[in-house]
Order: structure tokens, then sequence, then C-alpha cells
């Protein structure tokens, strides 16, 4: 089966309530490609309002995080079940901004990871090494413990239950985007990890994104690569005008 590209806008904390509205609308008028899936992430108290902009739509809605249970005395969290009922069918976990400004640890994302798929949520992992890293030439090794901790005891069925975003955490909102081969070396690597931890038709079925500083200049070339099955998108994904042009990239 062949994976289906996934544009994933992730708003973070910068649009207010009829902002995030406006926006997925202007987005969900538009004729979509019928080959590729669009995503919107939404600050939570306008997941219920960007729903239903998307009802009549094919836009999934995902939230910016999820908690590993389903209620309880947890202040501050969303539980998965809040969020199907707010409309939400993917969640995005283990963001590099959760890890570096909340301490989030990958024990904590494989809680939220496991959360989300116990509730049939769709959670996109993501992972990446930091500039010292990369020039430690650890970029790999961190990739692959991210991977390995942050899907401890985790089983999949098919495979498309499951995104992993590649997020390089020095390219992320300083203009800054890994190259093509960059990407590539390093989706490659994670499938191959991936297929360790599963098996290898599953970890076929899996997409893994690309996130850092992607653009409508740099997308058709990161999105030609074999690896590389979609985006997620930051900065370029708060405009219509520049989201659209990512989600209308040109195949190779």
């Amino acid at each position: 089966m062949q994976r289906i590209p996934l544009l994933a806008g992730n708003w973070k904390m910068f649009t207010t309530l009829a902002e995030a509205v406006d926006l997925a609308r202007a987005i969900a008028d538009h004729p979509l490609p019928a080959d590729r899936q669009v995503m919107l992430a939404p600050s939570a108290p306008a997941l219920h309002a960007v729903a239903e902009v998307l009802r009549d739509t094919d836009i999934a809605l995902a939230a910016q995080n999820v908690c590993w249970e389903d209620k309880g005395a947890f202040t501050g969290e969303i539980s998965p079940l809040m969020l199907k009922e707010a409309g939400a069918t993917m969640a995005i976990v283990g963001h590099s901004e959760r890890r570096q400004i909340f301490a989030e640890t990958d024990e904590l994302v494989n809680k939220r990871l496991t959360g989300a798929l116990q509730a049939g949520i769709t959670p996109i992992l993501c992972i990446g090494e930091t500039l010292t890293e990369r020039e430690a030439g650890s970029t790999m090794t961190t990739l692959e413990n991210q991977l390995r901790q942050g899907l401890a005891h985790v089983n999949l069925i098919r495979g498309d239950e499951l995104v992993v975003a590649y997020e390089p955490v020095w390219a992320i909102g300083t203009g800054k985007t890994a190259s093509a081969a960059q990407a590539q070396e390093a989706h490659g690597f994670c499938r191959s990890v991936l297929a360790d931890i599963f098996d290898k038709a599953i970890a076929q079925q899996i997409r893994i994104l690309y996130g850092g500083s992607v653009n409508p200049a740099n997308v058709d070339e990161l999105m030609a690569e074999a690896d590389v099955d979609g985006a997620l998108v930051g900065g370029a994904a708060l405009k219509a005008e520049t989201f659209l042009p990512i989600i209308n990239f040109k195949t190779q």
C-alpha cells in the first residue's frame, strides 16, 4: 500500500479563537488534492470551533498534546476522550518545544502516545536532534533512542495508526532547513529502526514527516525524497497563502 502524504499544520499558541476559525475556513474553502491528507492542529480552546469548520471536509483535526488518562486529577491536561469529543482524530506528542521548554521525557512521551493509541487517536511522534547533537555526530543515536523509548511496549496492527515526525531542533523556527538529502538520510534511518522495532511491513506503512522551516520554496524538493511522507509545518501554516502552496506541492 502506498503511503498517503500528510501535510500537517501546527498552529502552536499563535491563533486566537477567531483567527483559528478564519484560518481553517480559508484553507477549507480551497479545493484540496485528493491524493494527500491535510491536518490542522489549533490550540485546545479552538478545537470545537475548528471542528465545525472542517465538519464536511476531508481535513483532519489534531490536538497539540494529549494526556494518557481518560479522566482524573491532572490539572492542565486534556484526555483522549475529551479530544475525541471535540472532533480530534490525531494528536502531536513529544514536540521539541514540549521536550525542551516543559522538560517532557521520552518516558512521558511514551505514556502520551500509548494513551492516544488506546483511545483510537493517531499519535504523531516527534523526534529530532539538537544542533549540539548533530555537530557531535550523534544524530542517529538520538533518533534511535527517541524512537525506541517513545515506542516502548507499543504494538501496531498495520502501521498507519502511527505517524512519526522528524524535526531537527536546530531547524525549527530558525529559517534553517535540513537539505533534502539530510532529511532523507534521517528518514531512511528512522524507517530501518521502525522495521527493527516492529517489522519491515509495518515500517513501510508508517508515515514519516519532516518538520523544520518547511515553506513553499523547499517543499517540492523535500517531498521528492523516497522516505519523506509529508511535513509538519509551523510558521508557514499560520497563513493560508503560505500553507496552501505546501499542501499543493508538486509531485516529481
